[in-house]
C-alpha cells in the first residue's frame, strides 16, 4: 500500500519547504568511509547545512550492479549511516543510477528498482532520488516502441516510483541533460528538458550543474530560464570543487562565483567535492558561509579593497575562506591518531592543572641535543594560518589560480622574457630584473616552509590526503627557481631543468601527457595563459555605447600615471576624446575587445584646429590630425595595439588626413615606448605644450 505523500500534506498545510543545503558524494573514485561520512554529518550540523545525498559513482551497488540487494552486513552499515545522520539533523537522500542499462518498458526491471528502493526505505530513509546523468541517450528497441522519446521513459519510471515511495518530500530527478552545454540546440528550446518540465511530477526537484558540467559562473538569468522550462526551481549539483576529472588537481579555493541573490531562485545546493575527504573543509564550510548569507543581511563590514567588493554585499568569498582555514588550522593541529610527531621541544610538554607528570611513552630514551660541531636538530615549525592560505592559493578553483600563484607565474614569465637584461652591464633593467628574481625567491622559500609545516602537522589523516599534491607543487617551484637562479648566475644549469635526458622524478607526464602534447590545442585551456595570445583579442568600430567603458579604462590610466591627485596632472587635448567631450570625426574611433570586455581603444580626429585652440596648442603644419589610444593593464600582448593603430591610421588617412600626432605625458612610459617602437612616430616640437607633455607625430 502506498505510504502517505509527505510533500502532498505539506502543500495542503501551507508549509514551506526547506532549502536544500549540503554534500552530494556523486564522484568516481574510492567512496568515503564510513567514518568520515559520520564526521560529515557532524559538520553539517554544526554549519548549518542539512542534506547529504548518497551518490558515489564507484560504489557497485549504487550503479554497476543497482539491482542487487544489500547484504546484511551492507546493511547494517547503511542503517547506522542514516541513523547518525538523523542524529545530526542531515536528511539523507539515498540516490540510484541504474540508467546504464535499465529498459524503461520491462515492468519487471521497474519492480526491480522498487524492491531494491524499498530495501533501503526500510533501513529508515525516506528521501530519494534516480540519476540518470552520464549514460548513453540511444533506446533499445523494446523502448522505442514504447516511449516516444528518451526523456518520457525517464519521466515515466520517476514519476512511477516516486508514487510508490508516497511522493516523499525529497525526491531528486537527475536528467542526462544537466547542464545548459548538454541541450540540444539550447535551454529555452531542448525538448528533452521541456518534456520534462511538462511531465514530470510537481513535488519531484530536479539537479542542475548550471551553464557546464563544471560551471565557472551560475546567474540568476541562468536560473530564471531553466526554471521557466523546468516548470520548478532546480536544486544545483555543484562541481565548482570536483576534481575526479583530474588526478593532478585538487581544489581548496572559496565557494565563488555564484551571487546570494541566487538562493531565493533556486530548491538548494549541494556540492560535489574532491574525491579526497578531508581537503574539502573549505569547500564546505565556504558553501555553508554562502548559503547563510542569503537571508538578506548585508556584510556591510566588506571593505573597498576586498577582491569582490560590490559583486555581491551578502556574502565576501575572501572572508569566508579565511573563516574557514581558521576553523581548518585546528584540525591540522590536533592529532588524530597515536604517535603523532613530537612537540617542537621538551619544554612544549607542560604539566596540566593536576600535579601528575605526563605520561612518559619513551622511557630510557633520552631526547638528544647536537653538539656544537654536529648538525642542528631539523625542527618544522607550527603550521600557520599563512601557510594554509598560501596552500588555498596554490590549489585555488577550476578556472583560477589564486593570487600568490598568478604571481608566481606572471613573475617567472617576466624573468624568463627579460633574461637577457642580466648579462648587460649594470642598468636600471638589471636591478629591476634581480630585484624581481629575489621576490620570486622569497615566494619560493614561502612553498618549501608550508610544504615543512604540513609534513610535520600533527593531523596525518588530513596530510595523506594532500601529500601527492603538495610534493607535485613543491617539486614544480623548486625546478622554477633553480632555473631562475641559473638565469641569474647564481649556480650553474642545473640538470633537472637544461637536460634532454632527465631522470623520470624530474618531469611530469606520462602516456596521458604525452598524448595533449601531440594535439594541435595543447595548453589552450591553461588558467596562466602564456602571451601572445591575440586569439582572443578582437577590433571592432566605436559606438556611442562604449564611452563609458573607455572612460573607465581613461581614467584608470591616468590614476596609474598619477602620483599626485588627477587635477595634478597636465591637461592633453586627446583627454577631451577619451573623456567624451569630444567625438571622434566618423569612422575614426576603433574598440579594443577580449573575453571580459572593452580592455583598449584608438580614437581620431581628423581636425583638431578648434581642439587646439581651446588648449592654447600651435599645430604643427603637416599634422592636423590627432589620435589616442590607451590599453588596460592586463592586455600584455603588443599585437593587438600595434593592428588597431594601423587600421585607424588607415581610417583617418582615408578621411583626408596627412598627418597626425598624439600627445603623451612623461608619466605614461608604457605608451611612449609602444609608439617609439612603431617606428613611424617621431618627437615633435609643439607651441603651448605643458611641461611634461611630450608630443608625437607620423605623416600619412
Amino acid at each position: 500500500m502506498p505510504k502517505p505523500s509527505a510533500s502532498k500534506a505539506a502543500a495542503e498545510t501551507g508549509k514551506t519547504r526547506r532549502f536544500i543545503s549540503g554534500v552530494v558524494e556523486g564522484f568516481y573514485g574510492r567512496p568515503w568511509t564510513m567514518e568520515q561520512r559520520t564526521e560529515l554529518f557532524q559538520r553539517e550540523q554544526k554549519w548549518g547545512l542539512n542534506t547529504y545525498l548518497y551518490a558515489p559513482k564507484d560504489d557497485y551497488k549504487h550503479r554497476m550492479y543497482w539491482r542487487d540487494l544489500y547484504s546484511p552486513e551492507e546493511a547494517e552499515k547503511l542503517v547506522a549511516l542514516i541513523t547518525a545522520a538523523k542524529k545530526n539533523g542531515v536528511d539523507f537522500i539515498y540516490a540510484i543510477s541504474p540508467g546504464l542499462d535499465i529498459t524503461f518498458s520491462n515492468p519487471k526491471e521497474v519492480a526491480t528498482l522498487k524492491r531494491k528502493l524499498d530495501q533501503v526505505s526500510g533501513f529508515g530513509c525516506s528521501s530519494f532520488s534516480l540519476l540518470f546523468d552520464d549514460i548513453e541517450t540511444e533506446m533499445c528497441p523494446a523502448d522505442k516502441q514504447a516511449f516516444s522519446s528518451f526523456a518520457h521513459a525517464q519521466v515515466a519510471v520517476t514519476n512511477e516510483v516516486f508514487k510508490h515511495l508516497g511522493q516523499p518530500d525529497t525526491f531528486l530527478f537527475c536528467p542526462t541533460d544537466y547542464c545548459a552545454a548538454f541541450c540540444t540546440p539550447n535551454v529555452s528550446q531542448s525538448a528533452y528538458l521541456h518534456t520534462v518540465g511538462e511531465n514530470l511530477l510537481p513535488g519531484i526537484d530536479v539537479l542542475w550543474t548550471g551553464p557546464k558540467v563544471v560551471s565557472h559562473h551560475i546567474t540568476v538569468e541562468s536560473i530564471v530560464e531553466v526554471s521557466s522550462v523546468l516548470k520548478r526551481a532546480p536544486v544545483i549539483w555543484d562541481n565548482i570543487h570536483a576534481n575526479d576529472y583530474d588526478p593532478q588537481r585538487i581544489f581548496m579555493g572559496p565557494y565563488k562565483d555564484r551571487p546570494t541573490d541566487l538562493i531565493p531562485k533556486l530548491r538548494g545546493v549541494l556540492t560535489n567535492p574532491n574525491c579526497e575527504y578531508y581537503p574539502n573543509f573549505v569547500a564546505i564550510h565556504t558553501l555553508a558561509t554562502w548559503c547563510r548569507s542569503g537571508g538578506g543581511q548585508r556584510d556591510v563590514e566588506m571593505s573597498d579593497d576586498d577582491d569582490e567588493a560590490g559583486s555581491d554585499p551578502c556574502y565576501s568569498p575572501r572572508r569566508a575562506l579565511t573563516l574557514a582555514l581558521t576553523d581548518w588550522l585546528q584540525e591540522f593541529l590536533s592529532t588524530d591518531q597515536p604517535g603523532g610527531p613530537r612537540p617542537l621541544n621538551p619544554t612544549h610538554l607542560k604539566k596540566e592543572s593536576s600535579d601528575e607528570e605526563p605520561m612518559q611513552t619513551d622511557v630510557g630514551d633520552p631526547v638528544y641535543v647536537p653538539g656544537s660541531g654536529d648538525n642542528p636538530l631539523f625542527t618544522a615549525e607550527p603550521l600557520t594560518l599563512d601557510d594554509l592560505q598560501l596552500l588555498s592559493e596554490l590549489f585555488y578553483l577550476p578556472y583560477e589560480h589564486g593570487s600568490t600563484a598568478r604571481t608566481m607565474l606572471t613573475e617567472l614569465d617576466w624573468l624568463k622574457a627579460h633574461r637577457e637584461a642580466v648579462g648587460e652591464a649594470e642598468t636600471e633593467m638589471t636591478a629591476e630584473w634581480r630585484s624581481r628574481a629575489k621576490c620570486f625567491d622569497v615566494m619560493c622559500v614561502a612553498v618549501f616552509t608550508m610544504f615543512n609545516r604540513l609534513s610535520n602537522a600533527p593531523n596525518r589523516s588530513i596530510l595523506y590526503d594532500l601529500y601527492n599534491y603538495i610534493c607535485d607543487i613543491k617539486s614544480g617551484v623548486t625546478l622554477a627557481r633553480a632555473y631562475v637562479k641559473q638565469l641569474g648566475g647564481q649556480s650553474r644549469p642545473s640538470a633537472q631543468v637544461m637536460t634532454d635526458d632527465p631522470e623520470p622524478w624530474g618531469f611530469r607526464g606520462g602516456l596521458s601527457g604525452e598524448f595533449q602534447r601531440m594535439l594541435p590545442c595543447h595548453g589552450n585551456r591553461d588558467l596562466f595563459r602564456h602571451p601572445p595570445m591575440t586569439s582572443v583579442y578582437s577590433i571592432r568600430p566605436f559606438c556611442p555605447e562604449d564611452k563609458t567603458e573607455i572612460q573607465k579604462i581613461h581614467m584608470e590610466m591616468q590614476r596609474g600615471e598619477a602620483k599626485a591627485p588627477a587635477a595634478a596632472l597636465p591637461a592633453l587635448i586627446s583627454d577631451g576624446l577619451a573623456g567624451g567631450q569630444l567625438c571622434p570625426s566618423p569612422s575614426c574611433g576603433l574598440v579594443l575587445e577580449d573575453e571580459r570586455g572593452v580592455c583598449g581603444y584608438a580614437l581620431g580626429l581628423t581636425d583638431t584646429t578648434a581642439a587646439a585652440l581651446n588648449n592654447q596648442r600651435a599645430l604643427p603644419g603637416d599634422f592636423p590630425s590627432m589620435v589616442t589610444m590607451q590599453l588596460h593593464p592586463r592586455v600584455t600582448d603588443p599585437a593587438p595595439a600595434r593592428r588597431m593603430i594601423g587600421s585607424l591610421l588607415s581610417l583617418m588617412k582615408t578621411s583626408g588626413s596627412r598627418g597626425v600626432f598624439c600627445e603623451l605625458r612623461q608619466g605614461d612610459r608604457r605608451m611612449f615606448d609602444f609608439y617609439s617602437k612603431l617606428g613611424s612616430f617621431t618627437t615633435l616640437k609643439m607651441a603651448g605644450l605643458p611641461q611634461d607633455v611630450i608630443a608625437m607625430g607620423t605623416s600619412l
